[in-house]
């Protein structure tokens, strides 16, 4: 998601300081974007009328600066943070942040579960504090669901929308409750789409056909969670089960023995479907 975002918004002229833990993942990163450049010009030659880039690689990862350290935000006006959706992951990022950024910074949470007025009450900027929701692949998707957290102001919310025109693409703003809109009802589908699996009624391919065949989806819940990722997929489950403590939101067995088991999707190599060897 962060190698997406990185490139969606280099690519539309923005200077960006991408975070992450190591040298190792950022030079990955950059390497992912670079081949993500080279598929959409040659995407866009088989295609034409396709949107190839404007601009060399080169100029646009000229855009993208990296860094394993926070004191690199000291001068930025908007942050999108890409933590996994575990709370103790997330707490400790933004109390190290907080008094890094410049107070006109607006901290942008880009989660599928996680309650954005928990992340405001944490910082002393709980106004400036929204969330977020981008889909994946982030530079094809035209739309954001965008959370207005408990203190979020309607400033922040004008800013969010000149940002997102900046990027192409339209935000639908929603109230902030867990799972939100989209993740409410999408991780429940996938939910029970594994537990199809795990009873045995149909084959992973089957299930994701019917879905594509007669609804018109353009991805079955089994390769959708795949592409977001199982592991994902379990962290939101247990934060939907946790804050409405609800049965209908409990993970299914099989979704955490493969998660335990290494099968994150396309991101590992291999989830309900194979995409070969990771990395």
């Amino acid at each position: 998601m962060g190698v997406g975002l990185a490139q969606n918004l280099a690519q539309t002229g923005h200077d960006v300081v991408l975070i992450d833990l190591t040298d190792e993942r950022l030079e990955a990163a950059l390497g992912e974007i670079r081949q993500n450049l080279r598929m959409q010009k040659l995407l866009a030659k088989r295609a034409p009328g396709g949107a190839a880039p404007t601009e060399s690689a080169e100029v646009i990862l000229g855009r993208i600066t990296t860094s394993t350290e926070y004191e690199s935000l000291s001068n930025v006006d908007f942050l999108i943070e890409n933590v996994i959706e575990k709370w103790e992951a997330k707490e400790p990022v933004y109390r190290a942040i907080d008094p890094i950024c410049p107070e006109r910074c607006v901290f942008a949470v880009n989660t599928s579960c996680i309650s954005i007025t928990r992340v405001g009450s944490i910082t002393e900027r709980a106004d400036r504090v929204v969330g977020m929701h981008f889909m994946n692949p982030v530079p094809m998707k035209p739309v954001v669901e965008v959370i207005r957290g408990f203190y979020t102001s309607e400033q922040t919310l004008e800013v969010v929308e000149s940002f997102l025109s900046g990027l192409g693409k339209e935000g639908i703003v929603v109230n902030d409750m867990p799972g939100f809109v989209s993740n409410r009802v999408l991780m429940l589908t996938i939910n029970e789409a594994i537990y199809l699996v795990q009873d045995q009624v149909a084959e992973p391919a089957d299930i994701d056909r019917l879905f594509t065949t007669c609804f018109g989806h353009a991805m079955g819940p089994l390769a959708t969670g795949d592409l977001i990722g199982l592991d994902t997929i379990l962290y939101s489950l247990e934060v939907l089960y946790e804050s409405f403590n609800d049965d209908k939101f409990r993970p299914c067995p099989l979704l955490k023995k493969m998660v335990w088991a290494g099968l994150h999707g396309r991101k590992s190599g291999r989830g309900f479907f194979n995409y070969g060897i990771a990395g």
